[in-house]
């Protein structure tokens, strides 16, 4: 049969069920991922086969195939179901009209494309690796929720990320399962003729033809692209087959589907997005195919299209370290970017050029920095993050100080309800009200008024059904590799429910040090094995394929939680994923996190445990470094970086056996006369409140709609107003500027007080000479630049203060004040500096900025 179907081609069809008309809500349910993060929709699959709907890996398509006709003509006539369904059906359809999918956006310019090499919306739909795509998924979940205009452009992997399985010894293995694409809830975009829409992209063998699919996720479309189609040879074919994977090669073309191939699909459908934000680098080529869209379809000349899109790209960058900016080599790059030549109007040495680092190497472009030299509105994922971002590529702006490098920073955030234990959910419910679905900052101090009864009693549920997870999951891995029946045998009693359990779950590289508490074991042996105050442990995650130190780490874990001793207080679930990290952050009691500072963007598990009432132990790394009090959780180490990697893990590891042994395992096993860990539940609600106030994915949504979204979409209005007058107006002042600018200088400027000593409410005036040749002064503000100083005086926080043109002294020269008052004590110093008025050219245009020491 076999080599009958190799010889002969074959005709495909699909069989669905036949759903009776009074239960096809059904389908429409099953076909937007909107029932993914509402859980009265996830009970209303339960309630028509609950063994069923897990046996489906909760993929409601998938699910339904799987149900007997007998059953679904039942349910038809189901009073009580229909009345559910109805319940579910009214919620649906308010929480999904309106918006881009809802038709209430318009598509010629008031969305924002959001583009992303991954998207983690469900574990059913694997186009995702780990937290870069989860935030994605949460991204798109929370716009639907917000009501957001907003679409969503990835790629159909084919293949998606692999999953892992162990061998004997603990070594990782990589498997790579087709994705069936008829069980997720895809629609193939067509043209008006009813024919696939097909796009374009040539490269150096030819053109690639592209499909589009489109997913549903609440009121947000989230378009994906597929390479493989007939209409390809085998080899452009294999180019979306697989997330992360192949060579080089295969990664660059990736990008440019995804950029250049991602905006023209939106054109072609129809959209003509005024924003375009890019999730890392690998989107950065889409400004490509925006300046050719302008350029070509707008009128603009290419000054004036670099401007507008400039102006209305976002950036986001999610790596602290220079390694883990993607780069392509030039020799790569440059047959790519000439066959692009022709169509978009662009030469490949302009856009090599626009990717170099200052002072860089000449041979590989950098992604990051062809992303954020065209996009004026960039950010880091978390408070610090920002700081280090703005270290790291400080020389994109010369002559600005560090902190004003214009690299914001918008702390990343989670979507509650995809995250939430259901017994959470209900207690959210009864004493925050419903509200905190949608606004969830309001409510948050209302999280005081629950029971701690009731609170520790969704504890100990949630922690239960981990623990019952757990042990199904090792049951299974051992029995899939064939171990021993009695080891197998013993998998049915690893774990206590009454034991503090500590979960540690992520992607195994080696920053995030996983093994940091194996470095004393006989330590760590005696905190699992108390009679007493037992410890658990729960490990999961995945290394990336070629990194052989993760797999080590990886190893080492298991090894440890084989031994006699401790095997029934440690282990590691295999093939994680979303299912397996939503367990575990609802029910682990803490949870561990043990980057290398400042390796760590921002992470968003921990604050997935810490809405689901879980305490975090970890680094004053990425957003735990602006949430982290005593009240809420632990920190690890004191934030200080050593020079010695070695020297700082064994003072960190230290740090974290002693804060278990001292503070984390006494606290949770503190118990009043009414057996309830009051201390403990304190601290929940602290963590609790953190969460929906500080870390949720609507305030990430609001913060990025009020800096960057909506002041974009309506300079993109401006912009392209009247043909483009006001972008053709920013040209001319470019150039003016561009010419003149070199004839700056100012002075260094000087008080009128003698003495530098002052008491606070002081004031003193401060004076600066100027010269602006033929510029004239309402063309440049000249600032006030100052602010408290270290030992090295150097101003450690800044602040500016426009100055007032006084006197006009004849041949472009002028007298500038500025009167300051003290406010509070300290040592300060102050300059001056000049740079042009409006329009943000300090952030488009580096070099825009003179300092009294250089016009001295």
């Amino acid at each position: 049969m076999d080599n009958y179907l190799k010889m002969h081609k074959i005709h495909l069809f699909n069989v669905a069920p036949a759903i009776p008309e009074k239960i096809s809500f059904l389908e429409t349910l099953a076909n937007n991922m909107w029932w993914c993060w509402n859980l009265d929709a996830l009970e209303l699959f339960r309630r028509i086969n609950p063994q069923l709907i897990r046996q489906s890996g909760y993929n409601p398509l998938k699910f339904l195939n799987l149900i007997p006709q007998e059953r679904l003509e039942s349910l038809a006539e189901d009073d009580g179901f229909l009345r559910q369904m109805e319940t579910v059906k009214a919620r649906f359809e308010e929480e999904t009209k309106g918006g881009v999918i809802g038709g209430e956006c318009s598509t010629a310019g008031d969305c924002t494309a959001y583009f992303s090499l991954e998207y983690g919306i469900h574990e059913s739909v694997k186009i995702y690796s780990g937290g870069l795509g989860i935030l994605a998924g949460d991204h798109l979940k929370t716009a639907s929720c917000m009501n957001i205009p907003l679409v969503g452009v990835g790629l159909l992997y084919r293949l998606g990320y692999f999953q892992q399985y162990l061998n004997e010894t603990g070594w990782q293995q990589e498997h790579y399962p087709e994705n069936e694409l008829n069980l997720m809830p895809l629609t193939q975009v067509c043209d008006d003729h009813g024919k696939p829409l097909l796009i374009t992209l040539p490269l150096p063998e030819g053109p690639l033809k592209i499909a589009i699919w489109k997913l549903p996720v609440g009121r947000v479309p989230l378009f994906l692209l597929d390479a493989n189609i007939v209409e390809n040879n085998h080899h452009f074919r294999e180019l979306t087959a697989q997330l992360y994977g192949g060579d080089r090669q295969m990664r660059l073309r990736q990008e440019l589907i995804l950029g250049i191939g991602g905006f023209r699909a939106l054109l072609a459908m129809g959209y003509h997005p005024a924003v375009c934000h890019m999730n890392e680098g690998h989107a950065a080529f889409l400004s490509l195919a925006r300046l050719n869209y302008l350029t070509r379809e707008k009128g603009l000349d290419f000054a004036a299209a670099y401007e507008v899109v400039s102006r209305t790209n976002v950036f986001t960058t999610h790596t602290p370290v220079p390694a883990g900016n993607e780069v392509f080599e030039v020799d790569l790059l440059r047959p790519h970017l000439r066959a692009l030549a022709e169509d978009l109007g662009i030469a490949p040495d302009k856009v090599i050029e626009w990717g170099l680092p200052p002072g860089g190497e000449k041979h590989e472009m950098s992604m990051t920095v062809f992303g954020l030299r065209m996009a004026q509105q960039a950010n880091g994922v978390s408070r610090l993050h920002g700081q280090v971002a703005r270290n790291m590529w400080a020389d994109l702006w010369p002559g600005h100080s560090r902190d004003e490098v214009p690299i914001d920073s918008i702390t990343n955030g989670v979507h509650v309800p995809s995250w939430l234990c259901q017994e959470m959910a209900t207690l959210f419910d009864r004493f925050l009200g419903p509200d905190w679905r949608h606004r969830p900052n309001e409510v948050a101090e209302r999280i005081d008024e629950v029971p701690d009864e009731e609170l520790w009693r969704a504890r100990e549920t949630v922690r239960g059904r981990l623990i019952r997870s757990a042990r199904e999951l090792l049951e299974r891995q051992l029995s899939n590799r064939n171990a021993p029946l009695s080891e197998v045998s013993q998998a049915k009693n690893v774990l206590d429910h009454d034991a503090l359990t500590i979960g540690f779950a992520r992607r195994f590289a080696t920053y995030k040090r996983a093994t940091l508490l194996l470095r004393d074991p006989d330590r760590l042996i005696a905190l699992l094995k108390n009679d007493h105050r037992p410890v658990q442990l729960i490990f999961s995650g995945k290394a990336h394929p070629h990194d052989d130190e993760g797999k080590e780490f990886i190893r080492q874990i298991v090894e440890f939680a084989r031994s006699a001793e401790v095997h029934r207080h440690i282990v590691f679930l295999e093939n994680y994923d979303m299912n397996i990290g939503r367990r575990m952050v609802q029910g682990a009691d803490v949870w561990l996190n043990m980057p290398r500072r400042p390796q760590e963007a921002s992470g968003t598990s921990g604050m997935k445990a810490a809405l689901n009432g879980g305490l975090h132990l970890s680094v004053l790394d990425g957003w735990w470094a602006e949430g982290y009090t005593r009240e809420r959780g632990w920190a690890i180490g004191d934030g200080v970086i050593d020079e010695d990697p070695e020297f700082q893990d064994m003072v960190e590891s230290q740090a974290l056996y002693n804060l278990l042994e001292n503070e984390v395992v006494p606290c949770f096993y503190e118990r009043q006369s009414d057996y309830l860990p009051s201390r403990w539940t304190a601290m929940m609600k602290a963590s609790i409140k953190m969460g929906l106030l500080d870390f949720t994915s609507h305030r990430m949504l609001e913060e990025y709609n009020q800096k960057f979204y909506s002041p974009a979409r309506q300079e993109y209005e401006k912009l392209l107003a009247d043909n483009g007058k006001r972008a053709k107006e920013l040209i001319k002042q470019r150039q003016r500027l561009e010419k003149l600018w070199k004839s700056v200088r100012v002075a260094m400027p000087s008080s009128d007080h003698e003495s530098a000593n002052f008491y606070v409410g002081d004031s003193f005036k401060v004076t600066t000479q100027v010269h602006l040749g033929e510029l004239k002064p309402e063309e440049v503000d000249v600032e006030l630049y100052y602010g408290p100083v270290g030992s090295s005086n150097k101003i450690l926080t800044s602040h500016v203060k426009i100055m007032e043109m006084q006197k006009e002294q004849g041949e472009g020269n002028y007298e500038y004040v500025y009167e300051l008052t003290c406010e509070t004590t300290g040592r300060y110093g102050f300059t001056a500096r000049v740079t042009p008025r409006g329009h943000d050219w300090k952030k488009v245009t580096p070099g825009f900025i003179v300092w009294a020491e250089e016009g001295e």
